[in-house]
């Protein structure tokens, strides 16, 4: 896969708690520099500077990150702030405790809460923590997620002790939702290998904060 290709399918990342604006103005710039499909940052670094970002280039938040324990009232006005403040895509952690005791309608109720709170164009992306699940859970959370009107389900925040992408978890979400729903892999993507990889396993989207890296692989 060439490089400008692979960059579109980039979510350029940066969520480190302690980023600043400055930090925003930098990835902004390898943004447009990297020609990447989208920026991911959270909700608090919005609205962007005028000017900072062509309109080519999506913005992404993270919603009820990283842990996910907020009610689905918390994520619906979190998300809705951030689509007010520029925001074009949502990126949401799933409330983890209704994935382990398979509470599938609870899940399907939160997401379809967001998606009810943001306008009808904004992507809306469903964060599982695949490294947490068995096969049977991470299915059912991915079925629960697209009933609730996800437009992608996503790996991990990047975040939590239990890990990142992996392939099989990539395989068993692209096998769940279909053709016609997102799959995106994000945590421990370092290099061009592990890019194609997930992209191979099913991926559509890969969120990276090594974005520069792997795209100067591939060159």
């Amino acid at each position: 896969m060439d490089a400008r290709k692979l960059a579109q399918m980039i979510d350029h990342t940066l969520l480190a708690p302690e980023a600043t604006a400055a930090d925003v103005e930098q990835l902004c710039a390898e943004a447009v520099a990297l020609q990447v499909g989208a920026i991911c940052i959270s909700p608090s670094l919005l609205p962007l500077a005028k000017g900072l970002l062509p309109a080519s280039v999506n913005v992404a938040a993270v919603v009820g990150f990283p842990s996910g324990a907020h009610s689905p009232e918390t994520k619906a006005a979190e998300a809705k702030q951030a689509c007010d403040n520029g925001a074009n895509e949502i990126d949401m952690v799933v409330n983890l405790a209704h994935v382990g005791t398979s509470n599938w309608s609870a899940v399907t109720t939160e997401v379809a809460a967001v998606r009810t709170a943001i306008p009808s164009g904004v992507v809306l992306k469903v964060i599982i923590e695949s490294a947490l699940w068995n096969d049977e859970q991470i299915a059912g959370v991915c079925s629960a997620a697209v009933q609730g009107g996800a437009d992608f389900v996503k790996t991990s925040t990047g975040f939590h002790k239990s890990g990142g992408a992996s392939l099989a978890a990539v395989r068993l979400m692209r096998k769940t939702v279909g053709e016609n729903v997102g799959v995106k892999a994000s945590g421990g993507i370092r290099t061009y290998a592990d890019a194609i990889a997930m992209i191979e396993a099913g991926a559509s989207r890969i969120g990276a904060s090594a974005s520069r890296a792997i795209l100067g692989e591939a060159q």
